[in-house]
């Protein structure tokens, strides 16, 4: 067999880049092609068409801005007639992350390998999971305000169930990483399954948990007013309104606005910090440090 040459594995090398090019490049039109058939169809589809909207993009942020300064000493009335809704969103987001963690945590052990009690129930119980988390919070509400009625409890229970899907996929591959000697430990001692997971398992990952809840409670708070423009309460479906009514209403459609982006940035900074003394150790210790 004749040994390759510098110039024959250059050549070749230079075939392959060629050949790797002329697929990306292919790759690229076909994406393309799809990105403008699909804007195309979007467009057609559209009320009024997208390019005939286009030139009025910015006349509703004008329109609530230039009333929001015009109204702007109403603002802080604003802010204490909207509190309640606000904290009844913030309740929503906060009950279904509680609800939808704990029952995440638990599917997490029984989807665990190696930590399960029944592993043929693995697969099926992982795709419950797959499903929980594909569905939308905004479909399972609509169906629940369907049957339910408009109010809080639809937008608790569809974030709870998105919930659990999100965090028992995230807390089981946490799980994967716990030690198995603990575990090992008690099952030589005649420790039931339920206490091998609280007392080995559980001390193990806790930190991870509650950093990963922590994230999920400020997705929460965006879903929880998101669903309130389909009518499950909170400070969304009051934005809903201020919006619909139009001019006249827009500078408490700001306050909304406002209310609401401040909210979200105290929460989110909050629960990043508190992420990260549980997940890189408490303030005591770095005092002490």
């Amino acid at each position: 067999m004749a040994e390759l040459t510098t110039a024959d594995i250059q050549t070749d090398y230079m075939a392959q880049v060629r050949s790797k090019r002329v697929m990306n490049m292919i790759l690229l039109i076909v994406f393309v092609a799809l990105m403008l058939g699909g804007f195309a169809t979007a467009n057609d589809r559209n009320a009024g068409g997208f390019w005939n909207g286009l030139p009025m993009l910015l006349d509703f942020p004008t329109d609530v801005i230039s009333e929001a300064f015009e109204r702007a000493h109403l603002l802080p009335g604003y802010f204490a007639k909207y509190l309640p809704s606000l904290t009844e969103t913030i309740n929503i987001a906060a009950a279904s992350t509680l609800l939808g963690g704990i029952l995440g945590l638990l599917m997490s052990l029984l989807v665990t390998r190696g930590l399960a009690p029944v592993p043929w129930m693995v697969g099926p119980l992982r795709r419950v999971l797959d499903v929980l988390r594909a569905v939308p919070e905004i479909v399972i509400a609509l169906v629940l305000i369907f049957i339910l009625g408009g109010g809080p409890v639809p937008a608790m229970i569809a974030i709870a169930l998105h919930t659990v899907g999100a965090l028992g996929k995230l807390f089981s591959e946490v799980n994967e990483n716990a030690s198995l000697k603990p575990i090992e430990g008690l099952e030589s001692v005649g420790a039931g399954w339920i206490q091998r997971m609280w007392l080995g398992v559980i001390p193990q990952v806790a930190p991870n948990y509650l950093s990963y809840a922590l994230l999920r409670f400020e997705i929460n708070i965006r879903a929880s007013a998101i669903l309130g423009f389909v009518g499950a309460g909170g400070i969304g479906y009051d934005l809903r309104n201020t919006m619909s009514w139009g001019q006249g209403k827009f500078d408490e459609a700001a306050a909304i606005f406002l209310l609401l982006f401040f909210t979200i940035v105290v929460v989110d900074q909050t629960s990043s910090y508190l992420r990260n003394r549980l997940t890189h150790g408490s303030i005591k210790g770095e005092m002490h440090a």
